[in-house]
């Protein structure tokens, strides 16, 4: 184990840096939930892969991260002749995290073909999201291309033709930099903007190709080789159902640059190592995608699929967040006492870790009903379908308090930009914009519950869940379960409660969340015996201070006496 007690004059030896801890090893409940979710037969090959990845995490990746975000990328639009050459430059540090994510590790193409890791099979989601939710605790920014390349090719094999399938897949999911295509999904228009069914972008059949006109607004890794477009064939209607979904290509087969320009790149509150920008299509080629008129349910699959990973994402920066207040508050001292033996800093610590827990326990089993739905398991489809936005509503948001309140534990070098803090706070509040806001995504939950019957289909699906989950904590979870759906089914019966649409949202998120902890902690071998018993305790802390009435003017009571031991088992110091 390190030794990461701060060394030189004596001022400086309560600042404390957790550099080389492996954030694997560091997370001892990330393992014992990986019996639960990582199928048996490929864990020793993921298991060893995550133990790559948390030094990286701990050490590499963090150096990087750092300074390709205080290197952000630029957009050269002509050569010093004055020749046209449009093209961003990207800092050698973004490019090496590009070779770890896609070309060492794979995260992009493990879910679509087989070889990764010199597996034969397509990978279990479960592995790439627990690699993702590692990955992210370094680096935030490349995780958007990842998961629009990811996604991409997700909604091509599901509705493009065999000929786009010949043609690209090959590229999309090739682990080679100088081979591989990465992916992008240009969909949001100034005037449109949450408003998809605004769109005015025109497709127009020209000489036998489609030819896109109009301006994105939004467009995040914006030279990928391949975006996906929704975009209005003329004569296709108003609304979602005008739209159609098309390939666009960055280059055409001759190699010349397609009929489309970057205007410019943005300059962001967060993700700065990564480009994104605004393009202006004009007459650009581009492939149709399935049948016309179904472009927006389409582009839905690949919506959901990347709002499931900015979750991930937002679960892990949590992870790092918690981490790092857990390492300062065990290590710094003040008053003659260390942080952590300090009732209100346990207190501020036991709600990071309760939403952190929350949200690795939503995306977690989310990836096991992924996997369910895919298979085939039509009961699972439409849980997976309000699972998502439910994630992508609560957890992405609770990704914004924690990251503020770990900064708070670090003081004020966390506000220092030589420090991570700063930049993971940067880049949570990204989470609860980026693919829908979050009134939208509270809304989509309704709809899912109204109009798809994804409300009863999770509430029948907790259920059995609780059927393995003893009594004495199955019943109060079962009468929030039940509380909680009828918050939300009175949100969503277009009777004029949307008001009520985030709170139900939150609620019925914090019950699934609780029941889903109580199911691991069920789950678990003797083996894992005090895992499990943590895993309850936050399940009750989730019934206690998020489903159930409290006066604010009451005090709370005194602390759970297992409250200081669940905080030291949350996180090691391990090298």
């Amino acid at each position: 184990m390190k030794d990461h007690r701060a060394t030189g004059p004596a001022s400086y030896r309560n600042i404390h840096d957790s550099r080389g801890t492996n954030a694997f090893r560091a997370d001892p409940a990330f393992r014992s939930l990986l019996s639960i979710y990582l199928p048996e037969k490929i864990a020793p090959v993921i298991l060893g892969q995550l133990d790559r990845m948390g030094a990286l995490v701990g050490d590499r990746l963090e150096t990087l991260a750092l300074a390709a975000d205080q290197n952000p990328p630029s957009l050269s639009i002509r050569d010093r002749t004055g020749a046209p050459v449009e093209r961003i430059e990207k800092h050698p540090a973004y490019q090496q995290m590009e070779q770890i994510a896609f070309g060492d590790f794979g995260l992009a193409a493990m879910s679509h073909r087989g070889g990764v890791f010199d597996l034969p099979d397509r990978l279990h989601p479960m592995a790439k999201y627990a690699l993702v939710f590692l990955f992210v605790q370094a680096e935030f920014g490349l995780c958007c291309p990842l998961s629009m390349t990811d996604s991409l090719t997700r909604t091509l094999r599901k509705f493009g033709s065999n000929a786009l399938q010949d043609r690209f897949l090959d590229r999309l999911t090739s682990q080679d930099m100088d081979t591989l295509f990465q992916g992008a999904m240009f969909m949001t228009e100034q005037a449109a903007g949450s408003d998809v069914g605004a769109i005015d972008t025109v497709a127009r059949l020209e000489d036998g190709d489609w030819r896109l006109y109009g301006d994105k607004w939004f467009c995040s890794n914006p030279d990928a080789e391949l975006a996906m477009v929704l975009a209005r064939p003329e004569g296709g209607g108003a609304g979602t159902r005008g739209l159609s979904l098309f390939l666009l290509p960055r280059h055409l087969p001759d190699g010349r640059r397609n009929a489309y320009r970057i205007l410019r790149l943005k300059d962001k509150l967060g993700t700065r190592s990564m480009a994104s920008g605004e393009i202006a299509l004009e007459g650009a080629t581009a492939y149709l995608v399935g049948d016309p008129g179904q472009g927006f349910r389409q582009m839905t699959d690949m919506i959901n699929m990347s709002r499931l990973a900015n979750g991930v994402r937002s679960a892990g920066m949590m992870r790092r967040s918690v981490a790092e207040a857990l390492f300062i508050a065990r290590h710094r001292t003040a008053f003659g006492s260390s942080l952590i033996e300090m009732p209100l800093m346990r207190r501020q610590l036991a709600k990071m870790l309760l939403a952190a827990e929350e949200g690795r326990s939503m995306v977690f089993h989310t990836a096991r009903v992924l996997a369910a739905a895919d298979a085939g398991d039509a009961a699972m489809a439409p849980v997976l379908r309000i699972l998502t936005p439910l994630i992508k509503f609560r957890t992405c948001r609770d990704a914004r308090k924690v990251a503020g309140d770990a900064m708070e534990v670090r003081g004020g070098c966390g506000y220092i930009e030589e420090w991570s803090d700063a930049r993971i706070l940067r880049d949570a509040h990204l989470g609860s914009i980026w693919e829908g806001t979050s009134n939208i995504v509270a809304l989509d939950v309704a709809r899912a519950a109204r109009r798809e019957g994804a409300l009863s289909a999770l509430a029948a699906y907790l259920r059995d869940l609780l059927d393995d989950v003893p009594p004495d904590l199955a019943e109060p979870l079962a009468d929030a379960l039940q509380r909680s759906s009828a918050l939300m089914a009175q949100a969503s019966d277009g009777g004029g409660a949307t008001e009520e649409t985030r709170r139900a949202a939150s609620a019925l998120y914090h019950v699934t969340a609780a029941v889903f902890m109580a199911w691991e902690a069920a789950q678990l071998s003797a083996q894992e015996a005090q895992v499990a018993t943590d895993r309850v305790s936050l399940a009750r802390l989730v019934l206690d201070h998020k489903l159930s009435p409290r006066d604010p003017l009451t005090p709370a009571g005194t602390e759970p006496d297992w409250l200081p031991g669940l905080l030291q088992r949350a996180g090691l110091d391990a090298a």
